[in-house]
């Protein structure tokens, strides 16, 4: 083994601008889609599939599974994505974080004011933005996909 490389099959690419995203149905429909399938799923800190993940897998899975595109694993990485934008423009794809004392979590904006997200306290799950919790922890959007 002495003089060999670790081999390491764990890839992702990071675009910096947004790239040419599906019609809002079908991103809705497949996004929702996705959803069903991680949907209760537990909340696992560096977990990274349906025994537990955390929010930054979550997103990062949901970008595979919907755009076919890799996302970096964490959310310091990920907030460096895209374009930042306002919370009026939101539309679903979009990337929306919170600060939530010492950490950051983020989920995946899916219209009519919710996110899909892996929340510390139950799983998998959808939220809306305007919910107590999460409107005065919101942080910030980004656009990682446009038209």
């Amino acid at each position: 083994m002495a003089g060999k490389k670790p081999v390491s099959s764990l890839t992702y690419s990071i675009s910096t601008g947004p790239i040419k995203k599906q019609p809002a149905q079908n991103v809705v429909r497949s996004l929702h889609q996705a959803y069903q399938r991680w949907r209760g799923v537990p909340y696992r800190f560096g977990g990274v599939d349906t025994e537990g993940i955390d929010c930054s897998a979550f997103t990062r899975s949901l970008y595979q599974e919907v755009y076919d595109m890799s996302l970096p694993r964490s959310t310091y990485e990920q907030i460096e994505l895209g374009r930042e934008i306002t919370k009026n423009e939101l539309q679903p794809g979009d990337l929306v974080f919170f600060r939530t004392g010492r950490t950051q979590h983020n989920g995946v904006y899916v219209g009519d004011g919710k996110f899909a997200h892996a929340s510390s306290s139950v799983g998998v799950t959808i939220s809306r933005l305007d919910n107590v919790y999460w409107r005065s922890r919101y942080w910030q959007a980004r656009r990682l996909l446009d038209e």
